[in-house]
């Protein structure tokens, strides 16, 4: 890769050097791992996973880290509107100088092994912490965890946060194949968080088989509701007062829950005040995941792509003031359960604008309608040939006081902010 000289020209290369565009498995990049940096990353580790929450989770964990005084080392994708969102070094994300750097010894270092896109990604991500002097790595499993690339690294703490149908054609069909996917992380004597009071059964057993010490919202760690905020409640019995997160919505709770757990169990490593607590949790911010800009209309953004997901924004829409009438632009790819990602906002949609992403992978505008029309009525749904044109059709149907829902997939809300950012308008602000 002698003539790569931008991150753009990174980024086509490595879509070009792996046959499949996902290849699950560690012996490749484990190999490349151990020529790469054979010295461990000399601090601590989290890794998260789940099927939705995990990226809030790791915000929060950053935020709190960073409050104390901690450098932190970020890693998650995918990204809404810059590849340097997946790599931060101390919150900030890292330059595209820095990763061309990477990406050239991870080029150097795997000779003739192929890797993806993803693995690429993780490999610099990792030789980047290698050489950041950092007191925290946190990890975002990309997809389901026992062999996805970042758990060539042992955590020291592993949360999950949550467990629903998504990618089951990689993962499994059921909850329970599911949940001892995402169990790959934990490890043998280490805390495994859990997330979600109702997890599948199996992914607290597979953590007993791993020999890893589960701990389980709403079993061994709690919130409640509490005065101009809320309460949580540690495994040792601490009760510690937070303000409410500046992310919305209930679900919230429950993955600074998680987060909060997961560097409790760090605390003689990482001690953390009661204050770093509470100003991580108010300043944790993620784009794109309830993300309200104010206007007129007003616009909503959320990279719900899967029906749980779904479910969460159904009930953030219901919490949300607003006065007028809702519609939503949809795009979603190719892999996705279109009708379990819009039951559960069909009654509080007015009119949908359907359309399709630039991503190799959208699904065509013509199939989303066609999936849709036994589930919606004809009359309330629009088609768009591009994301462009949703927008425009959304704003020029909306009054003053409505609401503009943006969901589908990660491009979806992506091609929309960057739109704005492009327009450089000022009638949505955040």
């Amino acid at each position: 890769m002698s003539q790569a000289r931008t991150l753009d020209d990174w980024l086509a290369w490595q879509t070009q050097q792996h046959p499949a565009r996902m290849a699950l498995g560690l012996e490749r990049v484990a190999e490349v791992w151990r020529r790469l940096a054979p010295a461990p990353l000399g601090c601590p580790v989290i890794t998260v996973g789940g099927t939705n929450g995990k990226g809030s989770c790791v915000a929060y964990i950053e935020a709190m880290a960073s409050a104390g005084g901690y450098r932190c080392g970020g890693y998650g994708s995918p990204h809404l509107l810059r590849y340097n969102e997946r790599v931060r070094i101390a919150g900030q994300e890292v330059s595209d100088e820095a990763l061309c750097a990477a990406f050239a010894e991870v080029e150097a270092a795997r000779g003739a092994t192929p890797l993806t896109y993803f693995e690429y990604g993780t490999l610099a991500a990792l030789w980047l912490f290698t050489k950041s002097d950092l007191d925290l790595v946190v990890l975002e499993v990309g997809l389901g965890g026992r062999l996805d690339a970042v758990n060539l690294i042992d955590a020291d703490v592993a949360v999950v946060t949550s467990i629903g149908l998504d990618h089951t054609a990689w993962l499994g069909d059921t909850l329970e194949a599911i949940a001892r996917e995402k169990a790959g992380i934990f490890r043998a004597d280490r805390p495994a968080i859990i997330g979600q009071r109702e997890a599948p059964h199996a992914l607290g057993e597979a953590a007993l088989e791993r020999g890893a010490r589960p701990l389980q919202l709403g079993r061994d760690f709690d919130h409640e509701p509490g005065e101009g905020g809320w309460i949580w409640r540690s495994p040792r019995g601490e009760s510690l007062a937070l303000p409410l997160p500046a992310m919305r919505g209930a679900v919230q709770l429950d993955n600074a829950a998680a987060a909060l757990c997961a560097l409790d169990a760090l605390r003689e490593r990482l001690p953390l005040s009661h204050n770093a607590r509470r100003q991580g949790v108010q300043r944790a911010r993620l784009p794109g995941r309830f993300q309200v800009r104010s206007g007129a209309p007003t616009l909503i953004l959320d990279v719900a792509h899967n029906g749980p997901a779904a479910q969460a924004l159904a009930a953030n829409l219901r919490a949300f003031a607003a006065v007028g009438r809702r519609c939503a632009i949809l795009a979603v790819l190719d892999d996705k359960d279109v009708e379990a990602l819009i039951r559960p906002l069909a009654e509080l949609i007015e009119h949908w604008h359907l359309t399709q992403t630039e991503d190799p992978r959208a699904l065509p505008v013509a199939v989303l309608a066609e999936r849709l029309s036994g589930v919606l009525p004809a009359a309330s749904l629009s088609r768009h040939p591009s994301l462009d044109e949703a927008l425009a059709a959304a704003r020029d149907t909306s009054a003053p006081e409505d609401c503009i829902l943006v969901f589908g997939s990660f491009t979806t809300v992506g091609g929309v902010l960057d739109r704005l950012e492009r327009e450089g308008r000022h009638g949505f602000s955040d």
